[in-house]
């Protein structure tokens, strides 16, 4: 059963190494402490939508990016990390032929979400991530097993949302004391962060699962096994 909905993604296979010496260690220009001024510079290349600047008004932009996503990737919530788009109000039902439904309004709670992930302009946000890679690999480090990349934890959270399945129709949950679960065995069944999205609803889904497409090509990350 989920928590009720309150608010707000392998390690690479080995390859053969030449004999020759390995290449220095990119260094990051900016470090992890400094990092978010860097980052707030890229707004306004990312997206027009002001709204994403007051996103990267949060601290320590670095590290909730790559534990939101590391979190995403072994189907955990990232809520710890993004708490700041929690959005307002709360969650709620209605009543559809005498079957308890979630209200509409509830996935309304997320549009705003929805449209600033939807408004990033892919080819730039795909340029500005591997300019900060070296930083993005350094707080990869900080809570990676060894040998586990970022771009696969990247690759790992963008597939496991894209498979959660976008609900047309009215999607029936159970009244479980103060907390509700979906009807639906293969709904429930989801893990957290994808229930996460699945909350948002189905127009806000395909928005966001469509750019997460655009990103994972734009990217050209590689598929990998399911964690």
């Amino acid at each position: 059963m989920e928590s009720q909905p309150t608010d707000a993604v392998p390690a690479a296979p080995t390859e053969r190494v030449a004999d020759v010496a390995p290449a220095p260690a990119t260094v990051p220009e900016v470090s992890l402490t400094e990092q978010d001024a860097e980052i707030r510079s890229h707004a306004s290349q990312l997206s027009p939508d002001p709204e994403l600047a007051r996103w990267m008004n949060e601290k320590d932009l670095v590290r909730r990016f790559t534990a939101a996503v590391t979190s995403i990737a072994e189907g955990a919530s990232p809520r710890t990390m993004l708490g700041f788009l929690a959005p307002t109000g709360a969650f709620s039902v209605t009543e559809v032929d005498g079957t308890t439904v979630i209200d509409p309004a509830s996935y309304a709670r997320y549009d705003t979400v929805a449209r600033v992930i939807g408004s990033i302009d892919t080819q730039s946000a795909a340029s500005v991530y591997r300019e900060l890679k070296p930083l993005i690999d350094q707080a990869n480090a900080e809570i990676a097993p060894p040998g586990q990349t970022f771009n696969s934890s990247l690759s790992a959270a963008i597939q496991h949302l894209l498979k959660v399945p976008v609900q047309e129709g009215p999607v029936e949950v159970i009244p479980e004391g103060a907390l509700h679960a979906y009807a639906a065995p293969e709904l429930e069944d989801l893990s957290p962060a994808q229930k996460h999205l699945l909350r948002m609803g189905p127009k806000n889904m395909r928005l966001i699962q469509a750019k997460l497409r655009d990103l994972k090509s734009s990217l050209g990350l590689p598929p990998v096994a399911d964690r």
